[in-house]
């Protein structure tokens, strides 16, 4: 540490500055380049974000992060976070604050107020930010005692501002102002002026319980977004425009695949015949590769007893996400959130020894989690969904070759599918610091150094995550990149030390003794559900030939080509292709147009030249008018896309 008025500033080049007390990180940006200054949004002291305008408490490294920089974008939006709520409070005097935080791609602001907001608000408030940002108004960050803050806020009536401060402010926290009108508790850092705030949009409005309890007030939250560029924002909400095109919703609904019956209730999704079509290839082929992988296909039931949740621990650390115990006449039961337990009973059923190892259990399983009524989103957050779920058992010298099965396995899945691109994140423990890790060090290096090993086996990229294991075990998580470069979590393969303990699972060794097999979660779909949606939204409905629920459509162009356009459906039936015919009395080009609608692969047009020559004339949903074909030549061609999986035709 400096000892006097002076202070040693160490910058990224290792050259220092010795600076006087009270020097800020943009005064040492202004002293190396006006230029720099002016680009600089956020800085980095000691390794922390830092406010450009709030002094130095000692010598110091620093780093100036500039539009070049991730944080400096989350900081930036952050603070366009805190300008919305500014801009309401000018508006919407009497406004109560909640939270504002930065979000992938943006941020949003939960408000309470009687009044609704409106789309025209959004408007009014997106002027009214802009005003403020016109004006120049500095982020000013204030020092405030806890006792002091609670007094002035519960004075003012601001429950949740005092219900936060009482549970995470220190003795003295630190506030935020952007104006007279606006001060927050809140621990920054943030940009030096409105001025910084550029460029954003006000997207929507959204109700959010305050803290997520829908016991609690409900609140308005308003999303939006922010970027350094117009160029990258306009891009941004180019894509959110092609992604409400892709809306799987939308799209199940149009293209007849699923519905959500209000009389059954959210969250549980009844598959049309086209989207049960659908369902049945995907499922088929992941229990094709079970069998061809070596896994052995369980069945198990939907509910089980609640002691069995007990001995799992389910009972106590998952029980907010489990439906509610039924009373029958020999004990409580309840639905089942997982199906790891009902493999391990399987496992368990009988003994093993080493030679038996590695068991492999798959299971194209429902399970049931409970889900407040205003957090389903269609396919891809519901309370009822089929898991493609295994569980393995093995010993410790078998499970490096396991998680490379499992991971290449992983990738299969996705480029079968028609995924060119994911992420792979490896989550790993504190080393024990925390002590909210189960299972012992050894188990813990074992299972990550297996994971490291596979990894490099495979030459996979991955992005490692300290101390975001699953408390039972390190877990690796695949997300894939869909066709407009959204990440969707998909597969995931996790280490579990803590089950196999509970059930007192074990095989007798090579060394005659009993030993605790290891045990790995793994699951690829994810859920049917998720995937299901995922995909939908990735064609944009427009699915492959092989998933396609319907391949060819025939259209018949008079009532008199409709026998020809029958023959031609029993033919292709009998070729294992997917055909429906057009028989009504209506204009060919209405049939194709509808077809296309529809989003099938092909049209077959069935006119008097074609039923007198044996042929077909071909039309494909992208390319248009193909020509005439043999319908030798046409099944050959669809059964070729079909069983290659090809991507596109």
């Amino acid at each position: 540490m400096s000892i006097g008025p002076e202070i040693h500033v160490t910058l990224p080049d290792g050259s220092t500055k010795t600076v006087p007390a009270g020097t800020t990180p943009l005064d040492v940006a202004k002293s190396i380049s006006p230029r720099l200054a002016d680009a600089a949004i956020v800085a980095r002291v000691n390794g922390d974000l830092f406010d450009l305008t709030r002094p130095f408490e000692g010598d110091a490294s620093l780093q100036l992060l500039t539009s070049k920089d991730p944080d400096a974008l989350y900081v930036y939006r952050h603070s366009t976070a805190h300008l919305l709520a500014a801009a309401v409070l000018e508006l919407y005097p009497g406004t109560q604050l909640g939270i504002g935080p930065p979000i992938e791609n943006g941020f949003y602001y939960d408000f309470l107020r009687d009044v609704p907001f409106t789309p025209d608000d959004l408007e009014k408030l997106e002027a009214k930010m802009h005003e403020i940002e016109a004006r120049d108004v500095k982020f000013e960050r204030v020092l405030t005692k806890k006792d002091e803050g609670l007094a002035k806020y519960r004075a003012e009536g601001a429950s949740m501002k005092v219900e936060l401060i009482s549970e995470r402010a220190d003795d003295i926290f630190t506030e935020y102002t952007l104006g007279p009108q606006f001060i927050d508790f809140c621990r920054g850092p943030h940009v030096p002026s409105s001025s910084k705030l550029k460029v954003f949009k006000l997207l929507s409005i959204a109700g959010a319980y305050w803290k997520g309890d829908e016991k609690n007030a409900q609140l308005q939250r308003i999303y939006g977004t922010a970027w350094f560029s117009k160029k990258e924002q306009d891009e941004y909400l180019a894509k959110l425009e092609e992604a409400k095109k892709r809306d799987h919703r939308k799209l199940g609904k149009e293209l007849d695949l699923f519905s959500i019956q209000d009389l059954a209730g959210p969250g549980l999704v009844f598959f049309h015949p086209k989207g049960g079509t659908i369902r049945r290839i995907i499922e088929d082929w992941m229990r094709d590769q079970y069998v061809k992988r070596g896994y052995s296909l369980v069945y198990t039931p939907h509910v089980a007893r609640h002691d069995l949740w007990k001995t799992s621990g389910h009972a106590n650390f998952y029980s907010d996400n489990m439906f509610a115990r039924m009373e029958l006449d020999d004990a409580e039961y309840q639905l089942k959130p997982m199906n790891c337990p009902f493999h391990i009973l399987i496992y368990a059923d009988k003994p093993h020894s080493y030679r038996d190892l590695p068991v492999r259990l798959g299971e194209l399983g429902t399970v049931y989690r409970y889900e407040r009524s205003g957090t389903m989103h269609g396919l891809l957050r519901v309370r009822g969904f089929c898991q493609d779920d295994a569980h393995i058992f093995c010993t410790p010298d078998q499970i490096e070759n396991e998680i490379v099965s499992c991971l290449q396995f992983a990738v299969d899945t996705l480029t079968t599918f028609g995924f060119s691109q994911y992420e792979a994140e490896l989550s790993t423990w504190d080393k024990g610091v925390s002590g909210k890790y189960d299972g012992s060090p050894e188990q813990w290096e074992l299972a990550e150094r297996a994971l490291e090993t596979a990894i490099k086996r495979l030459d996979m990229q991955v992005k490692i995550i300290p101390d975001e294991a699953a408390f039972y075990g390190p877990k690796i998580d695949v997300k894939l990149v869909d066709a407009i470069g959204r990440k969707w979590q998909l597969s995931t393969v996790q280490f579990d030390f803590t089950l196999p303990r509970r059930f007192n699972l074990e095989y007798v060794g090579e060394d005659g003794k009993k030993h605790q097999p290891l045990m790995v979660h793994r699951a690829l779909y994810g859920s049917i559900e998720r995937f299901f949606g995922i995909l939908v939204e990735h064609y944009a409905g427009a699915f492959p030939v092989w998933l396609a629920p319907i391949q060819v459509t025939i259209l018949p162009i008079t009532d008199r080509n409709v026998p020809y356009a029958q023959e031609v459906s029993t033919k292709l039936n009998d070729a294992g292709i997917r055909v429906t015919v057009d028989d009504r009395s209506e204009k060919v080009n209405l049939k194709i147009r509808e077809a296309q609608l529809q989003k099938v692969p092909y049209m077959l047009v069935i006119g008097d030249r074609e039923a007198a020559n044996g042929q077909v004339a071909v039309r494909n949903r992208k390319h248009g008018d193909l020509g005439v074909q043999t319908l030798e030549e046409f099944i050959a061609n669809v059964k070729s896309l079909t069983d290659s999986k090809a991507a596109t035709e």
